[in-house]
């Protein structure tokens, strides 16, 4: 493959693999990974630790002032960590209260802005990966390749299901379904950078596809775009 690096931005629905997938593409292919769900999610441990009512918009202006988001690599884990005000928060981003609560903050116009500015600034340079609801259209809105995920309900649910029970032996099935549905629909909804496919986005389905499969089928597709840039300049045209 040619050495010429290009912008990878993967949207799609909660619990459809795009970090799986932006993680392995980045190994495979030496790119930088950028979890921007880690980065809402950061944000939304904050506001629950302090309390901020997310209804003033002062006060979550005030709290995003206070917020400092850096990732480091972590050598254990061959994956990088989100640091929150130099605290390694990955342990409890996961967590259901935060998951209940990330898709409503994610909606607040002042958090978006603050996370975009932020994600567009790491990625000035090429050869960068980042998944969310909108990096395709807001916040690499001129990436060479933009991939749009989803699969069907019932196997995000059991895909989400199985992560979530492996930290939370008591997390039920219809509570995942729940929260997948709720954080669907504000995602889909919010007025803020709505969640949907761009239109120069590439459909990827994986509802029967195993992890290699979907891998080998993207790196055909980044191939196509590294070592043609007229081609991925013609799909952002």
């Amino acid at each position: 493959m040619s050495a010429h690096k290009i912008t990878i931005a993967i949207d799609g629905f909660s619990s459809c693999g795009k970090s799986t997938l932006a993680k392995e593409l980045a190994k495979r292919l030496g790119y930088n990974y950028v979890d921007s769900g880690a980065m809402y999610r950061a944000i939304t441990l904050y506001f629950l630790r302090n309390y901020i009512d997310l209804t003033d918009h002062a006060k979550v202006q005030a709290a995003l002032d206070d917020i400092t988001l850096v990732f480091h690599f972590n050598e254990q884990r061959q994956t990088s960590d989100i640091y929150l005000n130099d605290e390694d928060v990955e342990p409890y981003i996961r967590d259901m209260i935060v998951s209940e609560k990330v898709s409503e903050v994610a909606a607040i116009k002042e958090v978006r802005k603050f996370a975009v500015a932020q994600q567009r600034g790491m990625g000035k340079r090429k050869g960068i990966i980042m998944d969310g609801r909108d990096i395709g259209t807001a916040v690499f809105p001129h990436a060479e390749l933009k991939i749009f995920m989803t699969a069907d309900p019932e196997v995000r649910v059991v895909r989400r299901y199985k992560e979530m029970f492996a930290v939370n032996p008591q997390i039920t099935i219809d509570e995942v379904r729940h929260n997948l549905e709720l954080r669907d629909y504000i995602d889909s909804t919010r007025e803020e950078s709505p969640l949907h496919q761009a239109e120069d986005a590439i459909l990827l389905n994986n509802s029967t596809l195993t992890r290699e499969e979907q891998l080998e089928t993207v790196l055909e597709w980044v191939k196509d775009r590294a070592t043609n840039p007229a081609l991925a300049t013609a799909t952002n045209q």
